[in-house]
This record gives structure tokens, sequence and C-alpha cells, in this order.
């Protein structure tokens, strides 16, 4: 007898936040076979190891690059053959030329860099701004999410939001200060102080990816009409040529 169905069939005993609150009171209804299969089903849904992505089955995958066998990623080399050398990289305390039209350099840090990111999900990038307007320019990371820290310097960064609302979120950082962008979303930093600025970010995949949103439109190859971008960005027609001819 089923005098407790909580007690009788533990999977279900660790659900009792079920989101329909009746549902208890309902049990002993059920035979005990039926609870005992529906608690496996609420145990195998919550578990955390039924993710997209499973969890790595090994120590590491260092990425081998010049494999001839292409993959989602990079195929893993032996672990015997893999050196401190694949899990380091030196230079993150270099500052970088800012000498360019945007007036910024990124330093990036992921699996072209470090072969041993290779399924860790996690990347990181420096970034130098020149003073009296260094620029990130708006770009987005199509797979991942970005943290920054401010470490020199005084940025004022942000991102929009999502259709339709497109809504700036924005803020002045100094030393110290950590901002998020989330996954997706254009964002921007952009040095408002004299002096240089120096940020670095964290990213939750090995090959973040880049989109530059100036790039991208003005200067796809081959490139996308005028006629579509005048219409888009509601320009004239010569002036999106004159854009283009600058990408």
């Amino acid at each position: 007898m089923y005098t407790n169905p909580f007690q009788e069939s533990p999977r279900i005993a660790e659900h009792k936040d079920f989101p329909f609150p009746f549902f208890p009171s309902l049990l002993p209804l059920f035979s005990p076979r039926f609870k005992h299969h529906f608690g496996n089903c609420l145990s195998l849904s919550s578990n955390s190891s039924l993710r997209p992505e499973p969890a790595l089955f090994r120590d590491f995958c260092v990425a081998d690059p010049m494999a001839s066998v292409s993959v989602n990623g990079n195929v893993c080399k032996g672990a015997k053959l893999a050196t401190a050398e694949n899990f380091s990289f030196s230079g993150l305390h270099i500052r970088k030329n800012t000498s360019n039209a945007v007036g910024s350099a990124v330093t990036p840090v992921n699996v072209a860099q470090i072969p041993g990111l290779q399924t860790l999900g996690i990347s990181m990038a420096r970034v130098d701004y020149a003073p009296n307007g260094g620029l990130n320019p708006p770009h987005t990371h199509p797979r991942a999410s970005e943290i920054l820290v401010v470490v020199e310097g005084t940025l004022r960064v942000g991102f929009v939001t999502s259709n339709p609302d497109n809504r700036l979120i924005t803020k002045v950082l100094v030393p110290g200060d950590v901002f998020v962008f989330p996954e997706g979303l254009i964002h921007f930093q952009y040095n408002i102080g004299n002096t240089s600025a120096v940020a670095f970010a964290g990213l939750n995949s090995q090959n973040p990816g880049v989109i530059s949103v100036a790039n991208a439109v003005f200067g796809s190859n081959p490139s996308i009409s005028a006629n579509i971008l005048a219409k888009a960005f509601k320009l004239d027609g010569k002036l999106v040529g004159n854009l283009q001819s600058n990408f």
C-alpha cells in the first residue's frame, strides 16, 4: 500500500515543486509502475548532464589545426603529444599599436592561440584604445557572451537590445569596473579620456567569432547592392556607394 507516494518514489519526492501543485494529491490514483517511471522521467529532465554539448570525455582536447579531417571545431591530437605550450600564451602585457582608423587594437587569446582551449568553452582578449576617441566599433560575438574589465582609462561602453525595442544600455567605466555584453547583441567600447585605455575581456567560447557591423554591411565581398542598403538605412544610393568605397 502506498501510504505516502513521495516516500515510495524518491525521484518524485525530489520534485515537490512540480509546476502543477495539485499533482501530488493525484498520485495515489496511479499505479506503482506509473509512479516509478514518471519519477524516472522527472529525474532525467532535470539531469544537468543532458545538455546540448555533452561533457568532455577526457582531461583535455588539444586542437590539431593541421589535421586533414574537417569537423565543427578541430580534431584533438593525442593526449600524450600535448605540451605546456598547448596551454599557454605570452604577450598580454604588451601595449599594441592603436594608430589605425578606429584607434584600437585587439589581442585575442582563443583556440587559435591556445590549442588547449578546445572544448573548454572559454577565451579572452586584451583591447587597447587610443586617447581621445579610440573605438572598438559596434560588433557582435555570435557564439559568446562577454565580460569586460577596465584596467586603464575611461570607457563609454554599451549594447543594444534586440527588436523591437532596440534599447541602448550604456555606462561609463573606470579602472576596476566590469560590464557584461550578452551573446549576439551589438556592443561597443569608446575611450572618452585623454589617455590610453586598456581592458580585458573574457568570453564563454573557445572561438566566439566577431562580426563588425560596419565591415559586414558596407564591406562585404561581394558587395550588398547599394539599392538594398539605401532602402534599409534610408540613405541616398550615392552616399551608400561612398560608404562602401571606404571598406
